[in-house]
C-alpha cells in the first residue's frame, strides 16, 4: 500500500510538472514575441485577453483543429510520429529537475541529460527524411551536423563540471556552490555552454534548420497543423530546459525559491534577445565556431580541471 501511494504521488507530481512546463511553453511563446515586437519597435500581440495574454491558448487552438496534410509520398508512419516522439523526448528530460519532493531522484542525471539530447537528433533527421522533400531533407542534414557538432562541446564543457564535482547527480551542484557560482569559476566556460545551448535548441544565430532565404522552413517545411505544433511546442520546452539546466550548472543549482525560477527566465529572455539582436550566422563558421573554437576551448578547460583534482 505503502508503494502504491508513493507510485501515485511520484505519478501525480510528474504529472503536474508536465502541465507546468506546457503552461511555460504557452507563455514563453508569447514572452518571445512580445519582446521582438519591441525590439522591432512595434508591439506584439496585444488584442485577445488583457494585453495579448490569452494568444497563445488561441494558437494553439487554431493549429490543433486545422486539418493535418500530409505529402503523397511521404514515409507516412515515420512522418506522422516523429514529431510526437521529439515532443515526448522533450518532455521526459524534464524528470530531472532535482525536486526535493515527489519526483524521481537520479544519480545518474548528467548520463540521462545526454541520452535524452542525443536521441533528440534523430527525430530532426527523420522528419526531414521521411518528409519526402529536398528542402526537408536538407534541413534535416543540416540540423543533424549542427547538434551532433555542438553535443561534442556540450558534453566536454559539462565533464569539466563533471570532474568537479565527481558526481553526476544534480542535486550536488547545489551543495558545491554555497560559497561561489560555477559561473565565476568557470567563466570563459559557462559563455561557450550559453553560445552551445543556443546552438543545440536551433536558435538564432545558429537557426540553419530553418534558413528560410535558402531552405523555406527547412525540416519542419511539409508539416502543418498538430505535428507543427509538436515540433515548435519540443524546440521552446528544450528551451526552457536549457535555462533551467544552466542555472543549475553555473548560477547556484536548484533552490525551492523564486530567485531560483528568476534566474531561469532571464536565461530564457536572452535566447529571446539575441534573436532580436543577431543576425545568422555562415554555416561553415558554424562548423569552425564547434570544431576549431569550443572544442579546444573545453578540452584545455577539462585537462585543466583534471590536473586541479589530481593534484588537490
Amino acid at each position: 500500500m505503502l508503494f502504491f501511494t508513493d507510485l501515485m504521488m511520484g505519478l501525480g507530481g510528474m504529472l503536474m510538472m508536465v502541465l507546468g512546463v506546457l503552461i511555460g511553453v504557452a507563455f514563453l511563446t508569447l514572452l518571445e514575441r512580445k519582446v521582438l515586437g519591441y525590439i522591432q519597435l512595434r508591439k506584439g500581440p496585444n488584442k485577445l485577453g488583457v494585453l495579448g495574454i490569452l494568444q497563445p491558448f488561441s494558437d494553439a487552438i487554431k493549429l490543433f483543429t486545422k486539418e493535418q496534410t500530409y505529402p503523397l509520398f511521404s514515409n507516412y508512419m515515420s512522418y506522422y510520429f516523429s514529431p510526437i516522439i521529439s515532443f515526448i523526448l522533450s518532455l521526459l528530460i524534464w524528470l530531472l529537475i532535482p525536486y526535493y519532493f515527489n519526483m524521481i531522484s537520479f544519480s545518474l542525471g548528467m548520463l540521462f541529460f545526454f541520452c535524452c539530447t542525443s536521441l533528440g537528433v534523430y527525430t530532426v533527421m527523420v522528419a526531414g527524411w521521411s518528409s519526402n522533400s529536398n528542402y526537408a531533407l536538407l534541413g534535416g542534414l543540416r540540423a543533424v551536423a549542427q547538434t551532433i557538432s555542438y553535443e561534442v562541446s556540450l558534453i566536454l564543457i559539462m565533464l569539466s563540471v563533471i570532474i568537479f564535482l565527481m558526481d553526476f547527480n544534480l542535486l550536488m551542484l547545489k551543495e558545491y556552490q554555497s560559497y561561489i557560482w560555477f559561473f565565476f569559476l568557470m567563466l570563459p566556460l559557462s559563455f561557450c555552454m550559453m553560445s552551445s545551448m543556443l546552438a543545440e535548441t536551433n536558435r538564432t544565430p545558429f537557426d540553419f534548420a530553418e534558413g528560410e532565404s535558402e531552405l523555406v522552413s527547412g525540416f519542419n517545411v511539409e508539416y502543418s497543423s498538430g505535428g507543427f505544433a509538436l515540433i515548435f511546442m519540443a524546440e521552446y520546452s528544450s528551451i526552457l530546459f536549457m535555462s533551467m539546466f544552466f542555472c543549475l550548472l553555473y548560477l547556484g543549482g536548484y533552490e525551492l525559491s523564486l530567485f531560483f525560477y528568476l534566474k531561469m527566465v532571464l536565461i530564457s529572455f536572452f535566447f529571446l534577445w539575441v534573436r532580436g539582436t543577431l543576425p545568422r550566422y555562415r554555416y561553415d563558421k558554424l562548423m569552425y565556431l564547434a570544431w576549431k573554437s569550443y572544442l579546444p576551448i573545453s578540452l584545455n578547460y577539462l585537462m585543466f580541471f583534471m590536473g586541479v583534482y589530481i593534484f588537490m
